[in-house]
């Protein structure tokens, strides 16, 4: 009860538009024809003239709903004091039953306090009424349980709303992690490997110039590499999800990352009957690949070899990136962007990833992951 006393009203609530003004128009000409209709009706033309100034009121039911509620309910209880009153018949239009839409608006979009408020003041007014009008028990009871058929559908109608804002949150979240993640493995390396080769060629640019040109060359290679990938990404997050599955890169594409002249120099071996797996997997196991090697390239002291290892281990695919550099006992890895993405990207498709010193020195990043996955 505290917490609804104190939540506030939804955001988001739509302008006045073309529907509004057709509601109230609509319910103008009622009233209009129902008064004349009725011309022996108690009160007439009054009655009349009071409805048919209330109707444009409801155009501000979504911003101001107490305020709008309680204006109808108000003139509603004006009516039965004056039924009481004058001994007289029910005064009012069956058209003035528009005072329901407002009671619905004001659970939709109004704040706790004014809910509570506004309804309290809407059970207040219809026992008036009912009294005016001698009902009995049972019509007593249907009315409220009429009132509060209009409180529920709004708020049932509220908190699906919210519920819905709520998982289109949490869908973009998702979205922009896996975008970060696609962001940081595919141009990480590429950059990595530019920037490291870019310092072999101001080593060797003064002694060995035909050597720095050749790096150059695969500079160039690697930053046009590094384009056409940011192009392929472009285009995936504009295609739909079926025509960019069949862009992404896969593990039938980690021979490219073999570099055996490089230094560190860069070894691939996949097993041969890894094929047909789920692209959600196929495409994992490239980019967790591609990430750690861009991890190896980056971080591993003094490394001369990185070997890339991708196998089937009974149900599951295990890939192991292992590097020669110099591992300090007890180092521990660093939870960067880039391991906070790779093992999030590996549990999302329920594998697991470690990262830790090999038994023979070195570095070693071992994902498993289920090769029936589906992404």
């Amino acid at each position: 009860m505290i917490a609804a006393w104190r939540e506030p009203r939804p955001a988001g609530s739509p302008p006045v538009g073309r529907h509004d003004w057709l509601l109230v128009g609509g319910l103008e000409a009622v009233a209009l024809v129902e008064g004349l209709a009725r011309p022996d009706l108690p009160g007439q033309p009054y009655v009349t003239a009071l409805a048919m100034t209330y109707m444009p009121v409801l155009l501000w039911r979504r911003r101001h709903p107490l305020i709008t509620c309680l204006v109808g309910f108000g003139i509603a209880g004006a009516l039965a004091v004056l039924q009481i009153v004058t001994r007289s018949e029910a005064l009012g239009l069956a058209s003035m039953m528009a005072i329901l839409i407002p009671l619905y608006a004001l659970a939709r979009w109004g704040s706790g306090r004014e809910v509570v408020a506004g309804v309290t003041c809407v059970l207040a007014v219809a026992g008036l009424g009912l009294y005016a009008s001698a009902a009995t028990l049972a019509t007593v009871m249907g009315s409220i349980v009429f009132l509060l058929l209009f409180v529920t559908v709004g708020t049932v109608v509220r908190y699906r709303a919210d519920l819905w804002q709520r998982q289109e949150r949490e869908i973009r979240n998702a979205e922009r992690l896996t975008l970060a993640r696609e962001l940081h493995d595919t141009v990480a390396h590429h950059v990595s490997a530019i920037a490291v080769q870019a310092q072999a060629a101001r080593v060797v640019a003064q002694t060995q110039p035909h050597r720095a040109a050749e790096i150059l060359g695969a500079i160039e290679a690697e930053a046009s590499n590094t384009l056409t990938q940011m192009r392929n990404m472009v285009r995936i997050l504009r295609e739909d999800e079926e025509g960019a599955d069949t862009a992404k890169l896969g593990v039938a594409d980690l021979s490219a990352l073999s570099r055996p002249d490089a230094n560190p120099a860069v070894e691939v071996s996949v097993a041969v009957e890894l094929t047909h797996l789920p692209r959600s997997v196929d495409t994992a196991v490239y980019r967790l690949a591609q990430e750690a090697l861009t991890n190896a390239v980056r971080h591993a002291s003094g490394a001369t070899h990185v070997a890339i290892e991708v196998s089937r281990v009974g149900s599951d695919v295990r890939l192991r990136v292992v590097d020669d550099g110099l591992c300090p006992p007890g180092m521990r890895a660093r939870p960067g962007f880039g391991l906070i993405g790779m093992t999030e990207r590996a549990q999302l498709l329920g594998g697991s990833l470690t990262a830790c010193p090999g038994p023979d020195g070195g570095w070693v990043v071992e994902a498993v992951i289920p090769a029936g996955s589906r992404g």
